[in-house]
């Protein structure tokens, strides 16, 4: 199964957390790529996620079948020379739009799924993985709020959320989606510049169940969740955004314990995962 990650150093414990539930869950090989870069904007300087902790998750992975891997690579210099300079300003980070380049990537295979580092993978996905996308460049689950307000299409709903997303590489390396979103990204700004580009240039997409993106409530057939930012009613409306490195909040927030098993070992490993950071 190949995997893609995308973003900087303050992605790992999202990342550490998400392989592991990825581990417990198929027990075929796991080819985990991610793509990572340095960079430097005039407010913020962000630094990509170091060899030492690739090779920390490499040492992870392999312990549970030979086979696996984690590769890390560096995308510091494709990046810069196609700078989405009028979306780097946006509420998310420009990392988000890092796998927009995965199609100048030569090691990048055929078929991927990409997933965002605050996904958790609550059974397993084979089915979803290995299903036919000979006709389709993405495969990917309609947004939770985003649906109501962006599709494209007059008669169904068809705006997909890009925590998830199947992608036939092939196909969008032949109709050139990615090079056209990255262009978008670089001529217009946009809310959610990576997500909006894919929805609005994507001419072959498959919409599946909310199951394999649950981005709300977990349910007893979420295939991956989702900890997305959501709207709360109560006691007041209001923005919540809690992440799966915040254990404490997991629980007394969101009154999650299903994930209780990867949390623990995440909570075991972390410490010698941070020795890592220091050679950032």
């Amino acid at each position: 199964m190949n995997i893609l990650y995308c973003g900087d150093k303050n992605i790992q414990d999202g990342l550490l957390i998400s392989i592991l539930s990825l581990l417990k869950n198929v027990t075929e090989p796991l080819y985990i790529y991610v793509m990572t870069m340095d960079l430097h904007t005039e407010k913020k300087d962000y630094h990509a996620i170091s060899t030492q902790t690739i090779e920390y998750l490499d040492k992870i992975v392999t312990q549970k079948n030979s086979q696996s891997f984690v590769k890390r690579i560096d995308c510091t210099t494709l990046f810069a020379q196609e700078l989405p300079r009028i979306n780097m300003q946006t509420r998310f980070t420009p990392y988000a739009m890092l796998r927009l380049y995965a199609d100048q990537v030569p090691e990048i295979p055929d078929r991927i799924l990409y997933l965002d580092s605050d996904v958790i993978c609550y059974q397993n996905f084979s089915n979803f993985y290995h299903q036919n996308i000979d006709d389709v460049e993405m495969v990917g689950v309609l947004d939770h709020y985003g649906r109501w307000f962006f599709h494209h299409n007059l008669f169904k709903l068809d705006y997909i959320n890009s925590g998830v997303l199947l992608l036939n590489m092939k196909l969008i390396k032949k109709d050139k989606l990615f090079a056209k979103a990255r262009k978008l990204c670089q001529d217009k700004w946009m809310f959610m510049p990576d997500q909006s580009a894919l929805n609005k240039l994507c001419k072959t997409k498959r919409i599946v169940s909310r199951k394999y993106n649950e981005q709300h409530k977990l349910h007893s057939d979420t295939v991956f969740q989702h900890f997305t930012t959501s709207f709360r009613f109560f006691p007041w409306l209001h923005i919540q955004t809690i992440k799966p490195w915040q254990v404490d909040l997991v629980h007394k927030k969101l009154k999650i314990h299903e994930f209780d098993d990867i949390l623990k070992e995440y909570q075991k490993l972390v410490p010698y995962f941070d020795q890592k950071y220091s050679a950032d």
